[in-house]
């Protein structure tokens, strides 16, 4: 059975459906969010775990013959920035306690494209070292500091970690207001959200084709890397989401840098199913039934 902490997030929800689609048990914790999408309702066994509790995460094991973890719950910040970094690092160190008390096979962790901030290349790519710069983000500050801490803590321990440096995810569950993609917005409004230009644009993957690259990952044979980019592999445009939306924007823009993806798809043979048109056909007729 595969554990994927924050199952009923965006990622982690696509993540629990795809690797029910590879054939594998689920079972996914759930804290602040615990409504369950129709797609795994039934499907998976649903654990209310706040993960910085270490006596309640580690009796999942008790319950549960947990062969993977896939880590992905976190929060948002708030005013205080201290309270966010204990928050979240007592639930990873919580999870990588597990992961070795438990002798998982594989513990795989959510990182960010954010971490190549200051980078000039295009596209990003793993071998990259990553810079000493100013972070536009607590939680990207966080997820830089979570490569290491996964790497160093389940060193010699036979537990193999898979960093995902995640790239732009939208689609089924994201926030429709969404501050790190304007796409909810564009698709949901009859509307364009205000100074979007065709023009703008950069790293972006709809989320079942994240769920997916997860999964393979997580499930994979064997992998010959720790750390893996998430994403499509190319950069698109608001205007060709625009396009298919019949919602014209005005010229210009900056297209910002964009994961490659090849380590990934010579690993897993990952390719994304969803282009821009079948994304926003898909996403739309989520929403005709779902509030987010």
């Amino acid at each position: 059975m595969i554990l994927v902490t924050g199952g009923l997030g965006m990622i982690g929800a696509h993540t629990a459906r795809a690797l029910l689609a590879l054939g594998h048990d689920v079972v996914v914790t759930a804290h602040r969010r615990v409504e369950v999408p129709a797609f795994l309702e039934g499907r998976v066994t649903v654990e209310t775990l706040d993960v910085t509790d270490r006596a309640a995460f580690l009796a999942l094991g008790e319950r549960h013959a947990i062969s993977d973890i896939v880590h992905l719950a976190g929060s948002i910040p708030g005013d205080d920035p201290v309270d966010f970094f204990r928050t979240d690092l007592t639930g990873l160190v919580n999870a990588l306690d597990a992961a070795r008390t438990w002798g998982v096979r594989r513990f795989a962790v959510a990182s960010s494209l954010g971490v190549y901030a200051g980078r000039p290349e295009i596209p990003w790519t793993e071998d990259l070292s990553l810079p000493t710069t100013a972070l536009p983000h607590l939680i990207i500050a966080f997820k830089k500091a979570v490569e290491p801490l996964t790497t160093h803590s389940l060193a010699g321990s036979g537990v193999q970690p898979v960093v995902l440096r995640i790239g732009t995810i939208w689609g089924p569950l994201v926030d429709p207001a969404s501050p790190f993609c304007p796409i909810p917005s564009l698709v949901n409004s009859a509307s364009p959200p205000p100074d979007l230009h065709t023009g703008d644009g950069g790293d972006v993957c709809y989320a079942p084709d994240a769920g997916r690259a997860i999964a393979l990952l997580t499930t994979a044979p064997t992998l010959q890397h720790d750390t893996y980019n998430l994403s499509s592999g190319r950069p698109f445009t608001y205007g060709e989401f625009a396009a298919v939306m019949g919602i014209d924007l005005p010229p210009g823009g900056v297209n910002s840098p964009h994961l490659d993806i090849s380590r990934l798809t010579a690993d897993t043979g990952f390719k994304p199913q969803f282009d821009v048109a079948a994304s926003v056909a898909d996403y739309k007729k989520w929403r005709e039934t779902n509030p987010r």
